[in-house]
């Protein structure tokens, strides 16, 4: 069993691409191997660390970090293009605020205690990127946490807390503190390391890599 771990932001487009390139490039390495297993793990980024707790306004964010509307839409098309072979179609006109992660980081770690977190990470992506949904909003977590099949009373209770807070934090720290500063990161077995949504040959390559390393 080889551990794949995956540093991400749910509010970054390219992570959710990054992910499709992933699974193609795991089927890759399976035709060639068909017993290889893996295992994914995802350690949490803060792409926006200074994002208010309430979000803020979408578009004039962006604007104002790319310096004005047309690099954004340039921007949006460039990841809708890229998108498109995986087949995911962006909405970003749905998109009314930029939310701020931790309580989403914190769901994701939650999860993750309990098993494989890989359906509610992909929901919590169709979310902020397909249909505009405030990824922040603790009701919304609850409802996407029930629709994968967890407890909303238990998932309420505990966003409602402050458990895990510090260590989610801890964790995004520790990950800057490794020299990550570009989401998503690819860990693999913690020998490789693959920056950015790479095409799916470069990440199998890494991964029968350290496969053959093992061997």
């Amino acid at each position: 069993m080889l551990t794949i771990e995956i540093v991400s932001d749910i509010v970054c487009p390219w992570c959710f691409i990054g992910l499709r390139r992933l699974d193609l490039a795991i089927a890759q390495v399976r035709q060639e191997i068909p017993n290889f297993s893996c295992t994914k793990r995802w350690r949490p980024f803060f792409l926006n660390p200074d994002t208010p707790p309430e979000g803020e306004p979408y578009l004039p964010f962006l604007e104002k970090k790319f310096g004005g509307r047309a690099p954004v839409e340039a921007l949006f098309e460039r990841v809708r293009a890229a998108g498109r072979p995986y087949g995911l179609d962006y909405a970003f006109e749905k998109i009314e605020r930029r939310a701020n992660t931790l309580q989403a980081h914190r769901l994701i770690h939650w999860a993750q205690q309990r098993g494989d977190a890989e359906r509610l990470v992909e929901r919590l992506f169709v979310a902020q990127f397909q249909r505009g949904e405030a990824v922040s909003d603790p009701a919304l977590l609850v409802s996407l946490a029930a629709e994968c099949g967890y407890p909303a009373a238990t998932v309420a209770d505990y966003l409602a807390s402050s458990e895990d807070a510090d260590t989610v934090r801890a964790m995004e720290a520790e990950v800057r503190a490794a020299g990550i500063s570009m989401v998503p990161t690819f860990i693999v077995d913690r020998q490789m390391v693959v920056v950015g949504a790479e095409d799916p040959s470069i990440l199998a390559g890494a991964i029968r890599q350290v496969l053959a390393e093992r061997r």
